[in-house]
């Protein structure tokens, strides 16, 4: 079973504090959704009041058509077949795998529940685990168990609370795509809660990055990067520095790296003054080049360097290049720009 989900102009928080403000979005079935922000922004308050732990304050959210929250109507969560993992994932110690992934099958059959068990281990690739004990598992082992006994009793729809937290930073991206994959095996619809962007990029078909209770922008990962709709998100998807520009064409700023043409039209007037957003990726590193900027810190990053360079005119950017150009502090090195999505802001 999989579900559409729609939540619209949803209003919710503790007490008297209100946490969540007008927020509306859509998942259709089988979709992966990613509620993506800083600490404190409402995530994991959309989730319980998804799975119904946090009533509507007004708004609706709706399963299939049918409202399961609002003013008025408030379905318990045991009734709204709806799956959480959380990001303390335990599994009972005392309980082998097999055991855990049949904990949520209780109304099946011995026979069913026995079926369905052989079936989640092999979706999730641990086949051979059925009867080890969680401590006999490494932490992604448990991680896959745990979505395990999660999906088991097919739920209309998965919750996955910050899942990944506990894990080693290099692991997380590369499980974040493992349990993309299992779940459009099953073909969930699910929604996950990660600050992590690297995780939403890596498992979520729409992201939508939350500040303050709100969504500042819908989208897929490219275009949240490419295209961010205001300076929160520029600043928290990716990196990048804003330098002020002047508009000389429909699709054409003058900065101090040079005249900037985008493939999007700009919304200003030509000879008004706007901010540009410049990301590490738009600036090459370029000996040939007849504009040079002085290396003024670097980060090593395996297959690339991140330089913070300083042009002549004091203006600041980041450039990205192959590990092989290790160049000095205080060192000149020869940049050019490669911009294909124009991205500029109002001025404040």
């Amino acid at each position: 079973m999989t579900s559409h989900l729609e939540v619209e102009k949803l209003d919710a928080g503790y007490d008297d504090l209100q946490v969540l403000n007008q927020l509306s979005f859509q998942l259709q079935p089988g979709e992966i959704g990613c509620m993506l922000g800083p600490s404190g922004c409402g995530k994991t308050t959309v989730l319980r009041a998804i799975a119904g732990f946090e009533p509507a304050w007004s708004g609706r959210i709706l399963l299939d058509d049918i409202v399961v929250s609002s003013r008025k109507v408030t379905l318990p969560p045991e009734k709204r077949n709806i799956g959480m993992m959380f990001q303390d994932f335990t599994l009972f110690p005392h309980l082998r795998v097999e055991d855990n992934i049949r904990f949520g099958l209780k109304t099946l059959s011995r026979r069913e529940q026995r079926s369905r068990v052989q079936e989640m281990l092999a979706i999730v690739g641990m086949p051979a685990y059925a009867k080890a004990y969680p401590h006999q598992l490494s932490g992604g082992q448990q991680q896959r168990i745990a979505l395990a006994r999660a999906m088991a009793p097919r739920p209309r729809i998965l919750l996955l609370d910050e899942p990944f937290s506990n894990m080693d930073v290099e692991l997380r991206e590369q499980l974040a795509r493992e349990v993309r994959n299992i779940l459009k095996q099953e073909n969930n619809t699910a929604i996950l809660v990660t600050h992590d962007q690297n995780e939403a990029f890596a498992m979520a078909d729409q992201i939508c990055v939350m500040n303050e209770g709100s969504i500042q922008q819908r989208g897929s990962g490219y275009d949240l990067y490419h295209r961010p709709a205001n300076r929160f998100v520029a600043d928290f998807i990716g990196q990048g520095v804003i330098i002020p520009a002047t508009v000389t064409g429909a699709k054409t700023v003058k900065t101090d790296l040079g005249l900037i043409q985008g493939v999007d039209e700009i919304d200003a007037e030509p000879g008004s003054m706007v901010d540009v957003l410049i990301r590490p990726d738009d600036v090459i590193h370029d000996d040939a080049s007849n504009e040079s900027a002085i290396v003024i810190e670097k980060a090593f990053r395996g297959a690339d360097f991140l330089y913070f360079l300083r042009m002549d005119s004091d203006v600041e950017v980041m450039c990205l290049a192959p590990s092989h150009h290790n160049h000095k502090i205080n060192e000149r090195i020869g940049i050019r720009l490669n911009v294909d999505h124009l991205v500029t802001f109002s001025r404040n």
